[in-house]
């Protein structure tokens, strides 16, 4: 096993989720942010990304879901105006133990990896394409209706578990929804989650708003 570290800078985003051998761009701009980019390019350039809940603690801060997905920055650039865009590559998800209290403007958590070794074996998909674009027609629809634009035929050129988890992390779902996907132990389980998930929306009209 590699010796992942077990504190972690966190990046509480919401409706935004990341996983292992996914790459995602973030623009980042607020001081506290900032400061943890330059402190993790200064060590092992690890960070964790995890959504925050709804509800608050007693200080008023936004409580963490309990899994995660840790990061690595693989590009890093600084703008004119003094932000930085980065890129970040999935590498493994984790469970938080508890929280640490550090003098950092950003929030750190102890962490364990074990639930998730899976994740460092590439899985190889027994799907083919037109398999999988017959599971999300439902998918296509509601991306569509949303006006979310896919490029499907470049997704043909992804494996199984490439497009299974960019459509997770694209997708018009929920908060909830997302961190389900997420904490899927594994590629079929994330796939038959996504088809539940649909399940709930194809019997709504796809042009009321108020879906979330």
């Amino acid at each position: 096993m590699n010796n992942f570290p077990k504190i972690i800078p966190v990046f509480p985003l919401s409706n935004f989720i990341i996983f292992p051998n996914t790459t995602v761009p973030l623009n980042i701009f607020e001081p506290r942010y900032l400061d943890m980019v330059n402190d993790s390019m200064k060590s092992n350039k690890l960070i964790g990304m995890i959504q925050p809940k709804n509800s608050k603690n007693e200080k008023g801060i936004p409580k963490l879901y309990h899994v995660g997905c840790l990061g690595k920055i693989i590009s890093f650039r600084e703008t004119e105006d003094g932000r930085y865009l980065i890129e970040l590559k999935g590498v493994i998800r984790f469970q938080i133990i508890n929280e640490i209290n550090t003098d950092k403007k950003y929030r750190s958590v102890e962490v364990d990896y074990n639930d998730y070794l899976n994740d460092l074996n590439v899985e190889n998909g027994k799907l083919n394409f037109s398999d999988l674009e017959l599971i999300f027609k439902d998918l296509k629809s509601l991306f569509q209706k949303r006006g979310f634009i896919i490029n499907w035929k470049a997704l043909e050129k992804q494996s199984l578990t490439e497009t299974i988890n960019a459509l997770a992390m694209a997708s018009p779902f929920s908060l909830e929804e997302k961190q389900i996907l997420l904490e899927a132990k594994n590629l079929n389980i994330r796939k038959n989650k996504i088809a539940e998930i649909l399940k709930t929306y194809i019997f709504d009209n796809y042009e009321n708003t108020t879906i979330q």
